[in-house]
């Protein structure tokens, strides 16, 4: 069948090459023919051939009509960007005035996504036939892919507007603005900012960001001249505090305007009309004097003003108070331990911080902490926008973490609720981030659109991977337009790359993919580039490295998807990427394709070069060790143990010498896991024979920072498994002259020691010094001083324990000897002067409890009585007493 229709096709070219068909000849019955064609190829799945053919027959016969139609439509199914072969057909039949036909081909290439070209088009056809309703429908598509068109959007908003449809108007008001200032066309843009002021006043958001776009893309001037009717229409709706941070954006871009100068002097005395002292703080910022620098005269009265009857304020000594009275220069303020305390208003001014009544300090010291507690602990979004608040309107999680932590929530109760916060300040309108750091979120006083807010997250995030996320999450959201202004801005940042790089970097190829992913899901998104994926790769210098250095595992999975698509020797290069990726998807595709030689000879390389493949071998042990390739690299089990302890080793050599430590120490701890918490080392001891359990103890002995608890219970259960066994180079000892003798049970409780102070004792205090840091002046701050005093007898304690921990030296009970007293056993004495029989047991100075009779072999006594034997007699003076003893009995310890 493929054949026969591939046949029929080529006499079909020739017939028309050779009979030179009339385009009057062509109606759209011939193209309907052609789309059945081309079913039946995609059903034989032979487009690519069909393509060719027509492809070869456009080298010498430029203006066939069925090759254009053909290939044309190939490469639009197939999603390729090239669309230049029904382009031409198109024109061929426009310039011979074919309409139908005309119509017909556009609604084709629309049936495989938006084109402007053909929408463009299809405008021109039904103005030719005064179908004035179908040209509506299609501007407001043409609209939606043509993202500088500008003039339409406001045919389409005037339309809207006369039918009365205002929201529809209104979004294409918008559209049309956006193009406008980007076209930086002032007059278009004017009009259609007063029709918006008309129309969406409250919309403040909207105006603020559009205003930004005009200042950098026009001037600044023009964003002060349509600002100036913003500031008009929030006083007539008596919105005071819009229009102040309205008259200081104003400011911003001009302190010398004399007209906002006096506006906002006019709108703080509308603001505290009730304030006591309102007059005399406009008196003594210089407010309206022009000589005063504007912005320091506005901070200057903002921090007077708040100094009024009932108004909160904070002193870094004497914590919350309230404000009981002004009288002239001096305020009253109530603290909780300095009652009526009197103090200059200009030094109240600069020692104190003010405080709104909904400050989380002020609920802390007003509210009682249970009901503080439960406030915080169920309502997430009252807590978070509380916080926040208290700090100028931008907070990371660290700082909310410090303010509730352990004065409101426990340790315990953050872990939870700080999950639930940051989904919260992810998905609830009412949260931002700063434009500056991603991490910093702010309070919106109007919620914004999901869209605005991943837009907003993008300008902020500075990292290229952060944004290809973020770009992705967007486009995933319901209802999303990708004609917005923020869209279109996101897009721009990525296609940008494709437009002018000078070197092949991981930004360029992630960028490629990520924009042809697009692309192909919206092809109206089309970035006019034709960018072929082999010549990137081919003008990749360093094709490992760009690949580690793309930081998106999505990213990563499509690269490796369009290597194995159009690179020739994709096997080979997957090999290669392996070490670096470690992914699933290499190795599946190997085994699919059929490359196990491939994957056997890896396997084989890297457990013999694991110095240089350590993390490989891991997670080839780890992961693959049952697959049948891997058994037939004939890798001993044997070899494969002692290659992840030779692994582990090194790693902790490693991390001693500060070499790739974060790197080392997750493969260190991956290897401990497979080898001693799956008890993989012991299930294979347990079956081995002699020789093989002496060469892996051996081994295993040899691992210089392995936690001596380890070493020990593998030769315990070597011991239970085999009682006669005998481990070479093992020597009898009493005495240790350096280190220190002690229990596998104490030794593990002095870990937990460590561990709990490093873990939770050193992180709170460190918090402490933070907050005690915040309060301010060092030198009269007691909360600083306690909170470094802690930290001082931390650093002392961790110091002391874990020099202990070093000088440890587990000992073994299988070792104990009963010929002599030593560290294990238990000693009975004979007491000569009383002919009473003393029982000792003899440990540590970790273990000592004299009160129950266990002594340390470091004690004045322990140390006296070491060595002694069955029948042996010796004295031992104390507090000038003179005892003597025989020893009666010798017995081991059950530890």
């Amino acid at each position: 069948m493929s054949e026969a229709l591939l046949k029929n096709v080529q006499e079909m070219l020739n017939e028309e090459k050779w009979t030179r068909a009339t385009l009057n000849n062509y109606s759209t019955n011939q193209f309907k023919e052609l789309d059945l064609m081309l079913k039946e190829a995609r059903e034989a799945r032979v487009y690519d051939e069909l393509k060719k053919i027509c492809d070869e027959q456009l080298g010498h016969t430029k203006n066939s009509i069925i090759a254009l139609y053909l290939s044309g439509m190939v490469a639009l199914s197939r999603q390729l960007i090239d669309d230049s072969a029904l382009i031409t057909l198109v024109n061929i039949f426009v310039d011979n005035h074919k309409g139908n036909i005309v119509k017909y081909l556009c609604e084709r290439i629309l049936d495989y996504g938006e084109s402007k070209f053909a929408l463009r088009t299809l405008v021109d056809c039904y103005k030719n036939d005064n179908q004035e309703t179908a040209i509506y429908d299609i501007w407001e598509r043409l609209v939606k892919v043509d993202l500088e068109e500008a003039d339409i959007a406001k045919a389409l908003a005037e339309h809207f507007e006369k039918q009365a449809n205002l929201e529809s108007a209104v979004d294409y008001y918008k559209k049309a603005l956006h193009r406008y200032i980007n076209k930086q066309l002032f007059t278009n843009v004017k009009d259609i900012w007063e029709k918006l002021l008309e129309y969406c006043p409250q919309e403040i958001d909207f105006f603020l960001h559009v205003q930004k776009k005009i200042a950098k893309n026009i001037s600044e001037d023009k964003a002060i001249n349509l600002l100036q009717g913003v500031y008009a229409s929030c006083m007539q709706r008596e919105d005071i505090d819009t229009a102040l941070s309205i008259l200081k954006l104003i400011l911003r871009y001009d302190e010398k305007d004399i007209q906002a100068r006096r506006d906002i002097v006019e709108c703080f005395r509308k603001k505290y009309v009730a304030h006591s002292q309102l007059e005399e703080y406009i008196r003594v910022s210089n407010l309206s004097q022009a000589y005063r620098n504007v912005h320091e005269a506005i901070t200057d009265f903002e921090k007077h003003i708040a100094f009024d009857k009932g108004n909160f304020v904070y002193h870094r000594t004497w914590g919350v108070g309230r404000i009981a009275g002004v009288q002239g220069d001096e305020i009253i303020i109530d603290f909780a331990k300095k009652r009526a305390h009197s103090m200059a208003l200009k030094m109240a001014v600069n020692a104190l911080q003010t405080l709104s009544k909904d400050h989380i300090w002020v609920l802390k010291a007003v509210w009682k902490k249970e009901k503080l507690h439960e406030q915080v602990k169920t309502d997430f979004v009252w807590a978070l926008k509380t916080t926040i608040r208290s700090f100028d309107n931008a907070c990371d999680l660290k700082r909310i973490k410090a303010e509730l932590v352990p004065s409101v929530l426990s340790t315990g109760e953050w872990t939870t609720w700080s999950t639930k916060a940051r989904e919260v300040l992810k998905s609830d309108p009412s949260f931002g981030v700063s434009p500056e750091n991603i991490d910093i979120f702010t309070v919106r006083e109007r919620p914004i659109s999901m869209e605005e807010k991943l837009y907003n997250e993008f300008k902020a995030e500075r990292n290229f991977f952060d944004r290809a996320e973020t770009i992705r999450t967007y486009v995933t959201q319901q209802d999303v337009e990708l004609d917005s202004e923020y869209f279109t801005e996101m897009f721009a940042y990525f296609s940008g790359y494709l437009r002018s790089y000078s070197q092949m970097n991981e930004q360029v190829v992630a960028s490629y993919l990520l924009v042809k992913d697009l692309v192909g899901r919206y092809p109206h998104l089309g970035t006019g580039l034709h960018l072929n994926f082999l010549e990137i790769f081919e003008a990749i210098e360093d094709v490992p490295a760009l690949f580690s250095n793309i930081k998106d595992n999505k990213l990563k999975e499509e690269l490796l998807h369009h290597i194995k698509l159009f690179v020739p020797k994709w096997a080979e290069i997957y090999v290669t990427l392996f070490p670096y990726s470690l992914s699933e998807t290499i190795i599946l595709n190997l085994e699919k394709e059929g490359y196990e030689d491939q994957l056997i000879s890896m396997t084989q390389s890297a457990f013999e070069n694991y110095r240089e493949y350590r993390e490989v071998v891991v997670w080839l042990f780890k992961n693959e060790r049952e697959e049948p390739w891997f058994k037939k690299a004939e890798i001993p089990f044997e070899k494969q143990l002692i290659t992840l302890v030779h692994v582990l080793d090194l790693t902790y050599r490693e991390i001693e010498n500060h070499r790739e430590t974060a790197e080392n120490r997750k493969i260190n701890k991956q290897v401990y896991a497979v080898l001693f918490k799956d008890s993989l080392v012991n299930a294979f001891i347990d079956e081995a024979d002699t020789d093989t359990i002496i060469r892996l103890y051996t081994l295993i002995q040899d691992v210089k920072d392995l936690d001596p608890s380890d070493k020990l219970k593998l030769r315990s259960r070597i011991l239970d498994k085999r009682p006669d066994f005998k481990f070479f180079g093992a020597v009898e000892k009493t005495v240790v002259t350096r280190g220190l003798i002690v229990t596998l049970a104490m030794y593990e409780e002095k870990q937990r020691q460590m561990a709990h102070i490093m873990e939770v004792e050193v992180p709170a205090n460190s918090k402490e010094i933070a907050f005690a840091l915040s309060l301010g002046d060092l030198r009269e701050n007691a909360e600083y001083k306690a909170a470094k005093e802690k930290q001082e007898i931390l650093n002392a304690t961790v110091a002391k324990l874990k020099a202990e921990i070093e000088r440890a030296q587990l000992f073994d009970p299988a070792t104990v000897n009963t010929s002599r007293v030593s560290f294990g056993t238990k000693v009975t004495l004979l007491n000569q002067a009383t002919g009473q029989q003393e029982e000792y047991t003899i440990l540590g100075p970790w273990e000592s409890d004299p009160e129950n009779r266990i002594i340390s072999y470091l004690s004045p006594f322990g140390g006296t009585i070491l060595n002694k034997i069955l029948g042996e007699g010796f004295d031992f003076s104390i507090n000038n007493e003179k005892m003597s003893y025989i020893v009666e009995g010798i017995s081991a310890v059950t530890i």
